[in-house]
């Protein structure tokens, strides 16, 4: 199965295993292309469209409920029909599809792609610990993007200079991430309850001659028993969600293609069969004359006609697990007709039946259609609301990577797609709040109105961003950008103001949720950044180090000890704590800082960066390990193998001048980028201990033949006692092995070419390997955060009652870390920020 994302990427394709001439094997490879393209489009239409294609079910009802019903004649439908066509005609296609779309950020769109990109073009972030060399990433700018020659503007040079602007800026992201996180909540309760509303305009002809039915038809009639209904579909598309959405992922695409197929159908039906008068609306001067003829009240309903760009914003926050172009030919050909011709037909219905306004949709169905497209709109709405569900786990990630959100479990559902993931705890959190939505305004137009609140407040902050992009990352003129910013703001303020007014009538419950998930992530985030300013302001002097000696003052017994902290420069404080404290300490010492740079994949041969603190007898390291904020981070044995095997390798390239050109000399020291295990000369080989030998696949480095290759070789043999344990045997040049006692899972390290080795490098890689067989200890800080005394009322309570409240009920460090509770020692200490 292909990776939908490297499909969309890899659109040019060749089999070199076919002797056909250059012409043949040219329409072959296009002919391929278009078969993988054609399939992306496909796909996009389960994954992006589904709440925009559900949209029409409930966009009328929701405008002629309110302040319209005094203006119900047919001039008034077709403005109605103007306003949804030339909306769906700005926002979704001209601002979305073929503007926004072109800024992706290596492939990845939404809020945080394009703030991650204008923190890496302007130095606009508040992430802690950034380096200047996260800038050398081979996929860290846009690619033809030279920053030496860029034009330092004076715009750039104002926001760079104006720290409360940055804070401003990250609000703005977050903030319309909580609304997204909304959208999680109020799509699900519109959608189904919509849907399944269906069943009361059938309800009193299902009681015709069959009395057997009367006593279902008459719940069915009740309003609060169609919301039991949809509470029950609810809570069943929550509960399944832990099965990852690839399981049904395959049904997606076929169910919303029908449905767009059969409302595209049934709108050019009641076109032609009501009203053919309604063609003259795609006129904007219907817009002025609904404006004349309604007033304020016309305003007032733009918040039920925004409801037509739902999930529009998916288009670009779901693009990494397609490409550009797919998204783009399934919106225009497929997407925007299908959707325009039902709209145009539901008012073409409603312009001589505006009676039937609270279920437009389901009345203007055909009879003899009527049941399974019934079943079709419930399915599709499922669909719409897995893939708003599927969407916020999504940014909830990209919150977590980038420090905003407090620690949560993050299940991957897809060996193939990598941006699908599952968070139990947000799940059931979603699963609450909208049965709360859903049990406590019924009503869909309540629920209409606090949708509409959310969907332009991510719309508008999606603008703001955009400008600034065409500003610093595409580098166009500023007139540009005010232009982008002045034409679809002010569409946009223009829906958010009506949105607004109908706050007291459910709109309330958007800026409740979003307002409680932003406390959540400013909360964490401001905490976080505390804590990693007092280990930057208290961090270990190294003259203190060097006066302790080789021996750090204490006894250094075998093994390795991994000490992990924020810090990417200088020694974290917990270390002298613990020095101070307890009588030895490991031979070898790792500071490894896991960080998370604003890129959404870090190439696996750029993840590590390694370098060493203090002389050679020291033996201690710093480990840098970076991901983007959609990478899936590496835990267990292979973790630790590709550690060692890096910290070996930049031994080996710390010692040759000839790799001294990529050394990266900065204040913090001297560190090298080291590449993965598997792609730069040190293979990892998995098998039985009896094929070890012809497992061995040793590969020569091309920079030195000190270190020709080093081979983790993991091999399995059935454990002859009761429990099983685990032991290590390393293999040196010139040298007995060191073998285990126990017959269990080993691990093997074979080292070559150490004849011309230098001394004191052949003894630091023994050493290693030695430390590596003795085991490995993780050393992490139990920390209590707390205000200083001197701090004011307000930084007391979020300190010490808000953030401590969200690290004591969110998930352990050493539980996201996976690190073994075995290997594990805590060392407890109260940080007063």
């Amino acid at each position: 199965m292909y990776d939908r994302k490297e499909m969309g990427r890899e659109l040019a394709f060749s089999d070199t295993s076919l002797s056909l001439p250059w012409q043949v094997s040219t329409q072959f490879n296009r002919r391929s292309c278009s078969r993988r393209f054609l399939l992306l489009a496909y796909q996009s239409f389960g994954v992006v469209y589904g709440d925009l294609a559900t949209s029409p079910i409930y966009v009328y009802t929701n405008s002629f409920l309110g302040r319209l019903n005094d203006h119900r004649d047919e001039e008034t439908v077709l403005g109605v029909f103007s306003l949804i066509f030339w909306t769906f005609t700005l926002i979704p296609l001209i601002k979305y599809a073929i503007i926004v779309l072109g800024a992706d950020d290596n492939g990845e769109g939404g809020p945080f792609a394009l703030y991650s990109l204008l923190c890496r073009h302007a130095k606009i972030s508040l992430l802690p610990n950034q380096q200047a060399v996260d800038e050398e990433l081979s996929t860290y700018y846009r690619t033809g993007y030279i920053p030496q020659n860029s034009i330092y503007s004076p715009l750039k040079r104002f926001l760079e200079n104006h720290r409360n602007l940055h804070t401003c800026l990250l609000v703005s992201v977050l903030f319309g991430a909580c609304m997204v996180i909304g959208d999680g909540v109020l799509t699900p309760a519109i959608s189904v309850r919509s849907s399944i509303s269906g069943l009361q305009v059938k309800a009193e002809e299902l009681l015709d001659g069959m009395v057997w039915l009367f006593v279902a038809s008459s719940i069915i009639t009740e309003k609060c028993e169609v919301v039991f209904i949809s509470c029950i579909v609810l809570v069943s598309l929550f509960a399944l969600q832990h099965k990852g959405t690839q399981r049904v992922a395959f049904l997606f695409a076929p169910i919303v293609f029908l449905w767009l197929t059969s409302i595209a159908v049934i709108g050019l039906y009641n076109t032609f069969y009501w009203n053919t008068r309604i063609l003259y609306a795609l006129s904007p001067h219907y817009i002025v004359k609904f404006f004349q003829s309604t007033g304020i009240d016309g305003w007032i309903s733009l918040g039920g006609i925004v409801l037509s760009v739902t999930g529009t914003e998916a288009m670009f926050a779901d693009l990494g697990h397609f490409n550009t172009a797919s998204v783009r030919v399934a919106f225009l050909f497929v997407i925007y007709p299908c959707l325009v011709l039902q709209y145009m037909g539901q008012a073409a219905f409603l312009s001589k039946n505006i009676s039937d306004v609270t279920y437009s949709f389901f009345e203007s169905i055909p009879e003899l259609v009527y049941w399974p497209v019934f079943v079709l709109s419930t399915l599709a709405a499922i669909v719409a609301s897995q893939s708003v569900i599927t969407a916020t786990f999504s940014i909830v990630k990209q919150c977590h990577s980038l420090g905003c959100f407090p620690r949560v479990k993050i299940v991957h559902t897809s060996k193939w797609i990598r941006g699908q993931v599952y968070i139990p705890e947000i799940n059931w959190i979603l699963m609450v709040l909208c049965l709360a939505v859903t049990l406590g305004l019924r009503d869909t137009t309540a629920i209409g109105n606090a949708y509409g609140v959310a969907i332009v407040t991510v719309m508008f902050v999606t603008t703001l961003l955009m400008t600034l992009v065409i500003v610093f990352v595409w580098r166009k003129r500023v007139i540009f950008a005010l232009f982008f910013l002045a034409f679809f703001g002010l569409i946009e303020v223009a829906y958010l103001s009506s949105s607004l007014v109908k706050v007291r009538q459910g709109g309330w419950v958007s800026f409740v949720l979003s307002s409680v998930f932003m406390v959540v992530m400013y909360v964490w985030h401001y905490g976080t950044c505390k804590k990693y300013l007092f280990d930057l302001q208290n961090k270990v002097p190294m003259k203190w180090i060097l006066t302790l000696g080789p021996s750090l003052g204490i006894v250094r017994v075998p093994g390795i000890g991994l000490i992990y902290t924020q810090l990417v420069t200088d020694v974290p404080p917990i270390f002298s704590h613990f020095v101070t404290n307890l009588p030895a300490f490991h031979q070898v010492l790792v500071f490894v800082s896991i960080k998370s740079v604003p890129i959404p994949y870090v190439p696996p041969g750029e993840r590590h960066l390694i370098g060493r603190i203090g002389p050679r007898m020291y033996k201690m390291y710093r480990c840098i390990i970076r991901y983007g904020y959609k990478d899936v981070q590496d835990d267990g044995d292979n973790f630790e193998n590709q550690l060692i095997s890096s910290i070996a390798k930049f031994i080996q390239m710390e010692a040759l001048e000839s790799s001294s050109e990529r050394l990266v000399s900065s204040p913090e020291g001297r560190m090298v980028v080291v590449p993965a295990t598997n792609t730069c000369g040190i293979d990892l080989v998995i098998g039985d201990s009896s094929e070890s030998s012809c497992c061995s696949t040793f590969v020569t480095n091309g920079e030195s033949t000190m270190l020709q290759s080093i081979e983790p070789l993991y091999e399995e043999q059935e454990s002859t006692q009761s429990s099983n344990q685990r032991s290590v045997q390393f293999e040196l040049s010139g040298q007995e092995n060191i073998n285990s006692e126990v017959n269990c899972r080993r691990v093997q390290f074979e080292l070559h070419g150490l004849e011309n080795t230098n001394s004191e490098v052949k003894e630091e890689l023994e050493a290693l390997l030695g430390a590596k067989q003795a085991g490995i200890a993780y050393i992490v800080g139990h920390s209590y955060v707390k205000a200083m005394k001197s701090s004011s009322f307000l930084k007391k309570i979020v300190i010490d009652y808000a953030y401590s409240f969200l690290r004591k009920n969110c998930r352990a460090p050493t539980a996201a870390l996976n690190i073994p509770h075995t290997s594990l020692i805590e060392v407890g200490m109260i940080y007063y920020v």
